[in-house]
């Protein structure tokens, strides 16, 4: 559990330096909002950084669930730097949709990663493969059914003020990576 533990850290840092930054004004400073290259840093810190306390345990209660899992089939920079990818382009998805709906609200957490990680043991377990193995699924079929299969899993955990773009893409990316087994060993 080593690379979980060292994430769930990460975003207890961040959290500690949000909360400091706060008392100064500047609270928002981690978040992921339009136009991003206004401040690119916070493609990657806005994984980490949370609203409350609250959100960062609700977070990490769902890293701390499947990273794990996740983490028994790669290596400790590939767990890294999928949670920061797929962390930072579902965070994009959401600021990028929120922006042609409107004014977009700035995005973070690990949720999009959460998702993601969670999508990935869905599609890359034998049991899985075996099942699209037999199938025979063209590449378009398996798409339109990791689209459908992160949209039910994005409304079966929707609630008010959730990023529900951040939901589907996570999963989306985590169910293709899963798929071609992008981070095992």
């Amino acid at each position: 559990m080593r690379a979980t533990l060292e994430t769930l850290a990460i975003a207890c840092l961040v959290g500690a330096v949000q909360a400091v930054l706060g008392v100064v004004g500047f609270a928002t400073a981690f978040a992921l909002s339009a136009p991003i290259s206004v401040a690119p840093w916070t493609l990657v810190t806005g994984v980490y950084a949370h609203g409350s306390l609250g959100h960062l345990l609700a977070n990490g209660i769902a890293v701390l669930l499947v990273g794990p899992l996740v983490e028994r089939r790669t290596t400790r920079a590939r767990f890294h730097a999928f949670v920061v990818v797929t962390g930072a382009l579902a965070g994009v998805a959401q600021v990028t949709v929120g922006s042609l709906l409107g004014p977009s609200a700035a995005v973070l957490g690990l949720s999009g990663a959460a998702f993601a990680l969670g999508g990935y043991l869905l599609a890359g377990n034998v049991v899985t493969a075996t099942l699209f193995d037999r199938l025979r699924l063209s590449s378009r079929a398996q798409l339109a059914l990791f689209g459908g299969l992160a949209v039910l899993l994005t409304v079966a955990t929707a609630a008010p003020g959730v990023a529900l773009v951040t939901h589907a893409t996570g999963a989306f990316c985590g169910l293709l990576a899963g798929r071609v087994r992008l981070l095992e060993r």
